[in-house]
């Protein structure tokens, strides 16, 4: 059999299962409009495709102005994040056959922060939140001889806060962050989280009135949007909780 014949099958192969889907994108640019509108696009793919492969085809084929933010593609980096069908995912782990292709898939950038333009919005006041809270080891005195060792049974207590990737999917998921964006966001307080319980750490206490302060921890409302919003499964509520219940009773 040819080469030819073999490339023949193989695009065949890859286009058999294809299907016709349209992605409903909300597209911004300041240069062009002040106001984002609706702009769909039809494409051919594999249902078992995710939804960045999507995008990828709609800027590689049919429109290269389209602008979103994607690295590693593999559900690590975080930088996706995006609302796909009015709920936060990331793009690079939404596989199309898992959100009805049969209707138009609707695309659109995170809330609560500023779009920047299509689907990027200014990540800065996310990541200042993230540093006020002071996400690094802290210890006192002169720098050890060897590792800080930790038993299995301290490290369990914090594990869970160890998996945030900083996608912003819970803080864009809250409603009281959407209504005031000084609040610190539930992805601070899971990274506050993380030093707070650590035993190795000397600055909870610190940490614990950073987050006790009129745009801290005490403005959630327990709705459990950040929960259904993370992509990595942590228990963002729960995680929000113990920090609270470390305030009232600086036990921790």
């Amino acid at each position: 059999m040819s080469t030819a014949t073999l490339d023949k099958l193989e695009a065949e192969a890859q286009t058999s299962h294809n299907i016709k889907v349209t992605f409903r994108v909300r597209r911004f640019n300041p240069e062009v409009a002040a106001e984002a509108t609706w702009q769909d696009f039809e494409v051919d793919i594999d249902p078992k495709e995710r939804v960045l492969d999507g995008l990828h085809k709609i800027k590689w084929d049919q429109d290269g102005s389209l602008t979103f933010r994607r690295s590693c593609a593999h559900g690590i980096c975080g930088s996706d994040a995006m609302r796909i069908n009015g709920k936060n995912r990331l793009a690079c782990k939404t596989l199309i056959k898992d959100i009805n292709p049969a209707k138009p898939i609707t695309v659109e950038p995170i809330k609560g922060l500023t779009v920047l333009k299509d689907l990027v919005v200014d990540m800065e006041p996310f990541f200042q939140a993230y540093r006020d809270v002071m996400p690094f080891l802290i210890t006192k005195g002169n720098e050890p001889t060897r590792e800080r060792r930790q038993s299995a049974e301290d490290r369990e207590r914090f594990d869970d806060t160890t998996k945030c990737i900083l996608c912003a999917a819970c803080t864009s998921s809250c409603p009281v962050f959407w209504n005031d964006g000084q609040y610190f966001g539930p992805a601070a307080i899971v990274n506050a989280h993380r030093f707070i319980f650590d035993s190795r750490d000397e600055a909870g206490e610190q940490r614990l009135e950073i987050l006790n302060d009129k745009d801290g921890v005490w403005r959630c409302r327990t709705t459990f949007n950040c929960t259904d919003a993370c992509p990595r499964g942590i228990e963002v509520t729960k995680a929000i909780q113990e920090v609270k219940r470390a305030l009232i009773t600086r036990r921790y």
